[in-house]
């Protein structure tokens, strides 16, 4: 779809058949629909998911709360997470999403209305568990210049710089002198490529590995 007035006929259609009176550019309003003596419905109409879309809708709650967005149904490899995304917005919000797609036909996706998301104990602690494990702050509050610094990676680089230092290890005699308890299991899996097996449980530093060491050298000392 190429205009925005492409999406009204569908938006109207699916409003008229439950029992609406529909009509197209009221006041600030793109679609404004009438049941009765029920509060009017709003529908914005953009090509596109935007900000402004999602301002613009959220400055008609102040006429009525049956507010919705309409864009035309997203397509592409990124359209699956561009839907979730902006759905779950559009329910914190109190907005409804309605999609059109290629064949005319328009879709409701969620009803405007009070959203109160459940909160997952599971992903609260998972969070905490990462912030214990870090080591200092080597992050500040975003990227660093390298990228972000997980508790895994300040691990590895804790065990690279070890073997660094000592040559090739025994994986319990570098969680006993790091105090890394997953020492072995880190180097074993390797994930970055700092870590090369010399014999059974006996592991060495990578050039890959030192340069690791270089790069990363602010991001995983204790403050």
């Amino acid at each position: 779809m190429e205009r925005e007035d492409q999406l009204y006929a569908p938006v109207k259609a699916l409003l008229e058949d439950q029992g609406y009176a529909v009509k197209g550019e009221v006041g600030a309003a793109d679609v404004v629909a009438v049941r009765g003596a029920e509060p009017p419905v709003i529908v914005e109409l953009k090509l596109r998911f935007s900000l402004s879309l999602f301002h613009q809708a959220i400055a008609r709650l102040s006429v009525t709360d049956h507010v919705y967005i309409a864009v035309p149904r997203p397509g592409g490899r990124q359209a699956r997470r561009m839907m979730k995304d902006n759905l779950g917005l559009c329910r914190r919000l109190g907005l409804g999403l309605i999609t059109v797609l290629a064949d005319g036909r328009a879709e409701v996706h969620c009803d405007p209305g009070a959203y109160a998301p459940r909160k997952s104990k599971k992903k609260q602690a998972r969070l905490l568990r990462e912030f214990q494990a870090l080591r200092g702050d080597p992050n500040a509050g975003g990227a660093t210049r390298h990228g972000i610094v997980t508790a895994y990676r300040q691990d590895a680089l804790v065990c690279a710089a070890h073997l660094a230092e000592a040559g090739a290890s025994r994986g319990r005699d570098v969680a006993e002198a790091t105090g890394v308890a997953r020492a072995t299991r880190l180097m074993a899996d390797n994930h970055y490529g700092w870590f090369e097996r010399v014999t059974t449980g006996v592991y060495q530093l990578t050039d890959a590995g030192r340069a690791g060491l270089v790069h990363w050298a602010e991001s995983w000392t204790e403050e």
